[in-house]
């Protein structure tokens, strides 16, 4: 069963009208068609469906990655300011995501000639800030990652890398961290901790976190779930659980 989530919260990145086609002729593929969504500050927003459904090309379109065929997109900063990323060019993209924009890919995107830590604050190094120690303590213990910091990527795990990733996201405490299968890698017990941070992170310091999983248990942690099919949106389910997000999946 779905519910439409009605909120007065403050937006933190509004999608208007979204197409995004791949191709063309005979050979394009509408891999978006006209969404309209809206991704709350300070809340923690799962997007599902099934494969091709479009779940991930929102994600890359809301987060600037990918470039539209149409519609907008527009980042809201804390003081009610607002810049549309479809209007930027490529220059000032890199800009905005280097400094209010976080992300954790499947794949973890890690320099292999850096360490663990080098990598976790590189983000920070490129933009001429400097960690907070406290914070990176707290990212660094919750992850279990204080014995892996001198290590080079290819001496840690999957598991570990991907942690390394999440660190490295969540350090610089960007508007909004876009996540896509963030627990991928992680066993089940690592991947129920970075869940509950990531939860915590947005209730207790304000974090707005957009994740893309095709797992309803992972779902479950997000304080709002977005339907996705054929590109369309299929249904909006506020305080998900595991199995509200998989029935309201097998209707999508």
């Amino acid at each position: 069963m779905t519910t439409t989530v009605r909120t007065s919260i403050r937006a933190a990145v509004t999608v208007t009208d979204l197409v995004k086609v791949y191709g063309s002729g005979d050979t394009a593929v509408r891999a978006l068609d006209r969404v309209s969504v809206v991704f709350g500050a300070g809340r923690f927003t799962a997007i599902m469906g099934p494969s091709g459904s479009g779940k991930s090309t929102l994600m890359h379109c809301a987060a600037g990655l990918d470039p539209v065929t149409s519609g907008t997109v527009a980042l809201h900063d804390r003081n009610g300011g607002t810049t549309e990323l479809t209007a930027l060019g490529d220059t000032a993209l890199t800009r905005l995501r280097r400094y209010r924009i976080g992300f954790v890919f499947q794949s973890f995107n890690l320099l292999p000639t850096l360490t663990a830590g080098q990598n976790m604050v590189l983000p920070l190094d490129l933009a001429g800030r400097r960690a907070e120690p406290s914070w990176v303590r707290i990212v660094v213990d919750v992850l279990g990652l204080a014995d892996r910091l001198h290590h080079r990527p290819a001496q840690l795990s999957g598991g570990q890398q991907q942690r390394v990733a999440v660190a490295r996201a969540l350090l610089p405490r960007p508007d909004v961290i876009f996540a896509d299968e963030p627990t991928g890698n992680l066993d089940s017990r690592s991947g129920h901790e970075l869940l509950d941070f990531l939860r915590r992170s947005v209730r207790e310091l304000g974090q707005t976190v957009v994740m893309v999983t095709h797992d309803p248990v992972a779902a479950s942690y997000a304080d709002r779930v977005v339907l996705l099919s054929d590109g369309r949106l299929a249904g909006d389910i506020a305080d998900p659980t595991a199995d509200a997000v998989l029935e309201a999946i097998k209707g999508a």
